[in-house]
């Protein structure tokens, strides 16, 4: 008689998805030492260097993860409300006299002995709290309530991070949205948020007559074209006003708002470099001094970093061999511009190289994700698949000049320790749940 055998715990475990885990994390720990490194060096060992500091988190999260695959995996469906709740209770700490203003944010908690990103930490939380909600037998994802209740879960600390100054961390949170499709999102809110993106560019590149005559223009030619159906039914005619009416208000009152009022004037000039436009000149912000507030520093920024991607040429320069980001022409190359350290030093071959392991790492997720029995387990994975994927995609695209400089650092390679910790913990939580990947989690 023929039967499996039952594997074993560690047998279970996707080896796979920890082995691409420690090998990105140590091409972060290298890439921090070879723009740190300098000939006068004494040692490796330097309690002062950043490299040294990533090398000490590493082996911190590598603990975390021993802990969390020996737990069981129903604590995780057992704690995301409360988790949640905590959570948010730190973000709102982080704007009080506890928290710490770091360049122009005040997203940072202080707690004596330990200095934390709540943000970071909220990733997670989310996490956790959207697989728990669509994870309920009561909740209908098909219907309006619960797609609003869900999408509120995942924005509400979006709107927190918000009012700390760190645009780039909130934006992070859109993310949710692709586990939320996956569980039957309708297309049309796809539909509706590429014409958002499509009609902000829009406004900030056309006149703003120029435009609503364009948009005026396209709602006749649709009422034109749709005059057959119009006449056995008027609701078309309704619609094409609202979206119209819609369309004009967004490009002429909202987003002229928004630049005016609410986003700051790093933001404007971030978004105005990628467009390769000057920043107009009813969006200058003026201090209380009257004093124009100086513009173009991402312009500086993307620059050096394009420089030191180019001159790695196909092949790269050689480790440690880098000079523009050895010798800090680069801003923040340790943090959000470490991708340039890469491609520098390896060229070419080296940045794809890096991009495929990522791209592995997203496609073994989303595998890891399809076999889940419990639907717990495979929102938790889209979850994280949607954050790994938006920060590999903006981080990337910033250091090359494809998307505005926002701050958003490169899983597991960018310095950091609450980054670091975080996606370890996401990570492996993932690994631990797809141990008991036949179980049925709620």
């Amino acid at each position: 008689m023929s039967y499996k055998k039952q594997q074993s715990y560690v047998e279970r475990i996707d080896w796979s998805l920890v082995m691409l885990y420690v090998l990105l994390a140590l091409i972060g720990i290298l890439s921090i030492y070879s723009v740190e490194h300098r000939d006068t060096d004494i040692s490796f060992i330097m309690s002062d260097k950043n490299y040294w500091k990533q090398l000490v988190f590493f082996g911190a999260s590598l603990f975390l993860a021993f802990v969390i695959l020996v737990m069981d995996s129903k604590f995780f469906t057992s704690i995301p409300f409360l988790a949640y709740l905590v959570g948010v209770i730190f973000l709102l700490l982080a704007l009080t006299p506890l928290g710490k203003g770091v360049k122009g944010s005040h997203s940072w908690l202080n707690l004596g002995f330990f200095t934390f990103q709540p943000g970071e930490l909220m990733k997670l939380f989310t996490s956790l709290t959207i697989a728990k909600f669509l994870s309920l037998q009561e909740v209908n994802f098909q219907t309006m309530k619960h797609r609003l209740m869900c999408a509120g879960l995942a924005l509400f600390p979006a709107v927190i991070i918000l009012l700390q100054n760190e645009t780039g961390l909130a934006l992070v949170y859109f993310s949710f949205f692709l586990a939320m499709y996956r569980e039957g999102l309708p297309n049309i809110v796809l539909v509706v948020g590429f014409s958002v993106i499509a009609l902000t560019l829009a406004t900030l590149l056309i006149p703003k007559d120029i435009l609503f005559i364009i948009l005026s223009v396209l709602a006749i030619v649709l009422l034109y074209l749709q005059r057959k159906r119009l006449r056995r039914n008027k609701e078309i005619l309704f619609l094409v006003a609202g979206i119209w009416f819609v369309g004009v208000m967004f490009s002429q009152v909202i987003v002229p708002f928004a630049f005016k009022n609410v986003l700051q004037a790093h933001h404007i000039d971030r978004i105005y470099s990628l467009l390769g436009q000057e920043v107009p000149e009813a969006y200058i912000k003026i201090k209380k001094s009257g004093e124009k507030v100086r513009t173009g520093t991402s312009d500086y920024n993307v620059s050096q970093s394009k420089i030191a991607i180019a001159s790695g040429g196909f092949l790269g320069k050689g480790y440690l061999n880098g000079t523009q980001t050895q010798y800090n022409w680069v801003p923040e190359q340790r943090t959000d511009f470490i991708f340039c350290t890469v491609a520098e030093q390896f060229g070419f071959w080296g940045s794809s190289l890096l991009i495929l392991i990522y791209s592995l790492f997203l496609l073994r997720i989303v595998h890891v994700a399809e076999r889940q029995r419990s639907q717990f387990s495979r929102v938790y994975a889209y979850c994280v698949a949607g954050i790994l994927f938006f920060h590999m995609v903006i981080n990337i695209g910033m250091t090359i000049g494809l998307a505005p400089v926002i701050g958003i650092p490169l899983p597991l390679v960018s310095y950091g320790g609450t980054s670091l910790m975080t996606f370890s913990i996401l990570i492996f939580i993932l690994i631990r749940l797809d141990a008991d990947r036949q179980m049925v989690l709620r």
